[in-house]
């Protein structure tokens, strides 16, 4: 509960002064911050005559303890190893809104929250855990729609708001995450490396050195024990150059694999209202990743083949070969066809990625972000099927291709966008797509079998 009746609790007026106890590079950035929003500052520190040189222009520096005087809201703006300067200035701060910033170096490092420690040493105050999500170079540049976000939590509510109310003046949309018992979670989230990346990368990396391997074996081995060359050479870029799409167009059939499958989820079931499983849960939640390292992958696949022509083994060929054979059409048709939609395929997975930028989907509404992620996505998914499918042309009933009797790589990879495309063909069928409709828009199997009567037969 507050110290201060509720309907007394002070919210901050322009040119209110405000304190931030620390004068590091996230102290001074949130001062500059608060100057800039019409806030008055003042600086708390151990050394102000030192630290006033290092200060804003317009704010000042004075000792902790006369800082404290000097405003009702306090930033603390110091690791929790330097806590123990608050406990000689308890009877000060009671009564006064402290805002932690601090976070650990790992989690679990301390047997219980900064901000709940911090409350234990000034249990007269009202602690708000708040702002530790940002950096001193977002402070400094605004925010942005990375980084907008700022989660509070506290014990009172009136202070809570307090705090909110300044971070909706910095330009930050504030949430409120609860009590105080959440501060450590909201301490963890500056920890975290990459959650929702660490699958994706999991897959790419396992595709990218299976496949490498497999290729290995297939060109570069065979080559050595078979015919006795050493092309060992390859590995660098016409190897790479073979792994690259192999992976992309998998990670892109990922991508698209998990909407499907809970279409068809939803479809068995009769309903939308129960949850899907845990782990096409995750995989549906990791399908941005997948489709930008697809897409990271996609652009190596361009980069090395654009330096094909420069490679010292093509231009040492192209000398010593000799014309032999006639000028086939059907070859150049299907050649051309394959840059063709290679080319078309690339430019609708760049559009992809540029949609997903938040700066650029949140300007989109639902139906055009939809429109391009998953129409627009199945298309590019086709294209650059297709684009495989006519690199191996004349190649897939040919004894020849299959090394040690196994299939080249390009071949493994298109069994998952194929099998993708054909589910997906089967879902916007009309009878299917009219159910699936239906059900997404609230139409259970089961209130129908229950209720006949009030029943709509789904194929009129």
């Amino acid at each position: 509960t507050s110290l201060l009746p509720r309907n007394h609790w002070p919210l901050l007026r322009d040119n209110e002064e405000v304190c931030v106890f620390g004068t590091g590079d996230l102290g001074r950035s949130l001062g500059l911050r608060l100057l800039q929003a019409g806030y008055g500052v003042v600086f708390g520190s151990r050394r102000p005559h030192s630290s006033s040189s290092l200060i804003p222009h317009g704010s000042q520096v004075l000792g902790h303890a006369a800082a404290a005087q000097s405003g009702h809201l306090i930033f603390i703006a110091v690791q929790r190893e330097h806590y123990d300067f608050l406990v000689p200035l308890a009877n000060q701060l009671k009564g006064k809104v402290l805002v932690d910033l601090s976070n650990n170096l790992r989690k679990n490092q301390y047997p219980e929250a900064n901000a709940e420690y911090l409350q234990s040493l000034v249990p007269g105050a009202e602690v708000v855990k708040g702002f530790n999500t940002l950096s001193a170079w977002s402070l400094q540049k605004g925010p942005s729609d990375a980084n907008r976000q700022v989660y509070i939590c506290g014990e009172s509510v009136q202070a809570k708001q307090a705090v909110m109310a300044v971070a909706t003046k910095l330009g930050f949309s504030a949430l409120d995450r609860g009590f105080l018992s959440v501060a450590r979670e909201l301490e963890d989230f500056p920890l975290q490396l990459f959650p929702q990346w660490r699958l994706p990368l999991y897959i790419a990396t396992g595709l990218s050195a299976a496949f490498f391997f497999y290729l290995l074996i297939r060109d570069i081995i065979y080559a050595y024990f078979t015919q006795g060359k050493d092309i060992s050479f390859r590995i660098m870029v016409s190897l790479a150059n073979k792994v690259c799409p192999i992976v992309s167009l998998i990670m892109l059939s990922l991508c698209y694999l998990p909407g499907v499958l809970a279409s068809f989820l939803q479809l068995y079931r009769g309903t939308k209202y129960r949850r899907f499983p845990d782990w096409l849960d995750r995989w549906m939640l990791c399908r941005k990743q997948l489709g930008l390292l697809a897409l990271g992958f996609a652009f190596l696949h361009v980069l090395y083949t654009l330096i094909i022509p420069i490679r010292y083994y093509v231009r040492f060929k192209a000398t010593e070969q000799n014309r032999t054979t006639e000028f086939d059409t059907t070859t150049a048709w299907s050649g051309d066809s394959y840059l063709s939609l290679g080319i078309l395929g690339f430019s609708l997975y760049v559009l992809l990625g540029i949609t997903s930028l938040p700066s650029v989907s949140n300007v989109l509404s639902w139906r055009e972000f939809s429109f391009i992620q998953s129409k627009l996505g199945h298309l590019t998914l086709l294209l650059c099927t297709a684009h495989t499918y006519l690199y191996g042309w004349n190649k897939f009933l040919s004894s020849s291709t299959y090394k040690w009797c196994t299939p080249p790589g390009y071949m493994l990879c298109l069994v998952l966008p194929s099998v993708v495309l054909l589910l997906k063909l089967l879902l916007i069928t009309p009878c299917v797509d009219r159910t699936i409709t239906r059900i997404r828009q609230g139409w259970e199997r089961r209130a129908d079998q229950r209720n006949p009567k009030n029943s709509q037969p789904l194929i009129p």
